[in-house]
């Protein structure tokens, strides 16, 4: 979507950026927008990546029952 704007459309949703919240907004916006944004690609990483991480941790719990019980077992 973003991709067929162009550098005219782009000027000019700056320039109506511009005259509706002024100069002294525009900063502001762009922080809080970069922000949400930065917020959003870490919600969908972690949805993402969500599913490996918990089988990760299943293997990880796993095995280290395996070596608690082989603790056990040589009395280690």
């Amino acid at each position: 979507m973003l991709q067929n704007i162009g550098i005219p459309g782009l000027i000019l949703v700056l320039v109506i950026a511009l005259i509706i919240f002024g100069p002294s907004k525009l900063p502001e916006i762009g922080k809080a927008f970069g922000s949400t944004l930065k917020e959003f690609k870490k919600a969908t990483n972690e949805l993402v990546n969500g599913e490996d991480d918990q089988k990760e941790k299943s293997e990880e719990k796993t095995h280290l029952q395996a070596v608690e019980h082989t603790k056990t077992k040589t009395g280690s």
